[in-house]
């Protein structure tokens, strides 16, 4: 089983994997609403209608291990929709770190920073840049998603 193979679930209930995006370069992150750093929602969305029909595809995953989310899908749904106007897919509640933390987080978390260090997501929004190729690339909370670094890597995972 590859990182593309890894089931999860969508917030109406179905099971989906990496694989539905198949072909694409992927931009998961681990979102929170009530997070300090939930502005990134706003670049993400950004980045998805600039880079989207060349093939970038974000990906949310709510998660309230650092207690900062919502309490249900819908509150997050809404949220996302009137507060961002979020239009790439945000997918049901994991959790990012610890014995119960989703496989697709194991896997990602392998992927070491720029700093050459892997392990634990520190915070929300820590993205995971997976290429088609499926190269990952990891970007600590406080790097922005329009950083030139996580811009290099979209760029460079995208057809020319």
């Amino acid at each position: 089983m590859t990182i593309r193979d890894i089931p999860f679930m969508t917030m109406e209930g179905n099971e989906t994997s990496l694989a539905a995006f198949d072909g694409k370069a992927l931009l998961i992150v681990n979102v929170a609403s009530r997070c300090g750093l939930a502005p990134q929602y706003a670049t993400l969305e950004t980045l998805q209608k600039q880079y989207g029909e060349r093939g970038l595809q974000i990906l949310g995953f709510p998660s309230n291990q650092f207690l900062q989310e919502l309490g249900s899908n819908d509150a997050i749904k809404e949220y996302c929709s009137t507060t961002y106007g979020i239009t790439f897919p945000i997918f049901d509640r994991v959790r990012v770190n610890g014995r119960h933390e989703h496989p697709l987080y194991t896997e990602l978390k392998k992927t070491a920073d720029a700093d050459g260090k892997a392990g634990k997501v520190q915070w929300n929004f820590e993205k995971f840049l997976v290429t088609p190729a499926g190269e990952v690339h990891r970007f600590r909370p406080r790097t922005v998603p329009d950083a030139p670094a996580v811009i290099a890597a979209i760029e460079a995972s995208l057809p020319s």
